[in-house]
């Protein structure tokens, strides 16, 4: 049904209101974090500022130990990323196409995982590593991240697997495919959008923890960028110019990567693949 020009108008005007509203922390940020300390406690706080300063990024960037802490998150975030694309991908698969006793009972499981709270794990998974002699080190975060968004990596992958139909491999088989090779060339493409939007909030989710990497983690140089940005509130004072630059810099890679997969990002690849 068409939408009358009034009913058009007041969608837009509310979609542009809750965009405004999305996006509004996010402008603040970035504009605190080019405003002097004088400016940020000033009672006098303009919307629209009038300089600029790039002073706190110049704080932000020379403290110490930030290209470290720069790379550690990266290797424990793609690191946890990839393993749990490749296990949730090898469970999806035979969850979707196979039929055996205690499939349902597994995906109760894997669902009661994710809704499992984090903060509760925190002992076993301390003593785990303790007990393991990983305790302290980038493995631990890489282990934990891993198995925190593996249930959630599953459950994605077994709804876009579903969404794939198996008639197509069946095709693939018949014009002399193996089942593998039907998977790797057929399947498997069709199944990008599902693995690129599933990395997408599994790096979000790696990305930003913070409490693990916090208790886990007692060498400076073996930190995240997450324990990083709280080491600009001490005891005494909060350097919020430099929080605000800071987080700025903090959110370039994971916006880098949103960029870089959006377009896979779109649903909907198989639609009309399969007629009648």
């Amino acid at each position: 049904m068409r939408k009358s020009l009034p009913q058009r108008i007041a969608l837009s005007v509310v979609g542009v209101v809750v965009a405004l509203l999305i996006l509004f922390p996010t402008y603040w940020m970035f504009v605190t974090s080019l405003r002097t300390p004088g400016e940020i406690l000033s009672p006098k706080y303009d919307l629209i500022p009038t300089s600029f300063s790039f002073g706190n990024f110049t704080t932000a960037l020379g403290k110490d130990n930030f290209p470290t802490y720069l790379l550690n998150s990266l290797i424990v975030t793609v690191g946890s990323v990839l393993c749990a694309l490749v296990a949730g991908t090898l469970a999806a698969i035979p969850l979707s196409r196979l039929r055996f006793t205690g499939r349902k009972g597994f995906l109760v499981l894997v669902m009661v995982a994710q809704l499992a709270p984090v903060s509760a794990l925190f002992i076993p998974l301390f003593l785990l590593m303790r007990d393991a002699g990983l305790l302290n080190t980038l493995p631990s975060l890489l282990l934990i991240y891993f198995a925190t968004t593996l249930p959630f990596t599953v459950w994605m992958l077994y709804g876009f697997v579903n969404g794939i139909p198996y008639e197509l491999e069946e095709a693939a088989m018949i014009d002399g495919c193996s089942q593998t090779g039907a998977f790797r060339r057929v399947t498997l493409p069709l199944l990008g959008p599902g693995l690129v939007t599933t990395s997408v909030f599994s790096f979000i989710t790696a990305w930003n923890e913070y409490l693990f990497a916090l208790v886990f983690i007692q060498d400076k140089p073996k930190e995240t960028l997450p324990v990083w940005l709280a080491s600009f509130r001490t005891a005494f004072a909060t350097d919020w110019g430099g929080v605000m630059a800071a987080s700025v810099i903090y959110a370039i890679p994971a916006l880098i990567f949103f960029l870089l997969v959006q377009r896979k990002l779109v649903s909907g690849a198989t639609a009309g693949a399969v007629k009648g």
